[in-house]
């Protein structure tokens, strides 16, 4: 946990800044935030919980955790800690939106440093799991349990506004980001995971073009990246994969016996990282 991001956090009740004592943060008003003993700190409106277990469960955090750290996804990792050092300035306020379990963040934060950019960061993700895994991996961050659309961050605090994957919640992502500020928006390719869809499906489909056009923010499309590959996966990868997915939750039965009974998978992988700017209001 990194004491010098916590000013960067709002409270969830009045929205006032809060402010580190001890173990302990604390708003203006009196409202109090203990730190877990990993050093993150839950910051999601209780009426903001429309579940007890909110964000992705421990099955699909420890798929993704046991992946990503396998390395099967490192030429994102990579292109996206490039792309970060290419726009970040000294001492950048960065924000992850949808943190996850930190494996990105661990890899964007060790470039930076290595660059001398001395970078703080706050990563917030709806899904408990995930945050105490990533306040465990990247302790040289500051760590939320909180979601997109209530983001515990305050205003115009980030200068770099990451969302890999995950909602676009474009009024909390400009109120976060300072007018200038910089968004990069992780978004799969059309042919992304489509080797593992042929398996699971009957009729596998491509994915969606995503639109590039939000209010608030201007598509930077000269520092827009394309990035793709392929993989070979072993069974007990290639089970991870799906886990750590949400064709974990709809997939046909036979979809997943097929892919139970493959000894290897194959399927070819991509990522756009959009880039916008935000707009001063």
């Amino acid at each position: 946990m990194n004491p010098a991001c916590a000013g960067g956090l709002r409270c969830p009740v009045c929205g006032g800044a809060l402010a580190l004592f001890g173990r302990t943060l604390r708003c203006a008003r009196g409202h109090c935030f203990d730190l877990a003993r990993e050093g993150y700190v839950n910051l999601l409106p209780i009426r903001k919980k429309h579940a007890a277990d909110p964000g992705d469960g421990k099955e699909m955090v420890a798929a993704r955790r046991a992946f990503l750290q396998a390395g099967h996804y490192d030429l994102f990792r990579q292109a996206l800690a490039e792309l970060c050092t290419e726009l970040a300035s000294p001492g950048a306020h960065i924000v992850d939106a949808g943190c996850g379990e930190g494996s990105y963040d661990q890899t964007v934060l060790a470039a930076l440093t290595a660059a001398g950019r001395d970078p703080q960061l706050i990563g917030f993700d709806l899904a408990k799991p995930a945050v105490r895994l990533a306040a465990r991996l990247v302790p040289g961050a500051m760590f939320a349990v909180g979601g997109s659309f209530c983001a515990p961050v305050r205003d115009g605090w980030a200068d770099l506004l990451l969302n890999i994957f995950s909602p676009f919640a474009a009024a909390e992502f400009a109120r976060m980001l300072r007018p200038g500020g910089v968004l990069i928006y992780a978004v799969p390719t059309p042919r992304h995971l489509f080797g593992l869809k042929q398996v699971l499906y009957d009729a596998p489909y491509e994915n969606p073009v995503q639109s590039t056009a939000y209010p608030g923010f201007a598509p930077l499309p000269d520092r827009e990246r394309t990035v793709t590959g392929t993989l070979t996966l072993d069974a007990a990868a290639a089970g991870q994969l799906f886990a750590m997915t949400p064709y974990a939750f709809k997939t046909p039965a036979e979809g997943v016996r097929r892919l139970a009974g493959l000894p290897s998978l194959t399927t070819e992988i991509g990522f756009r990282f959009l880039v916008y700017r935000r707009l001063s209001d």
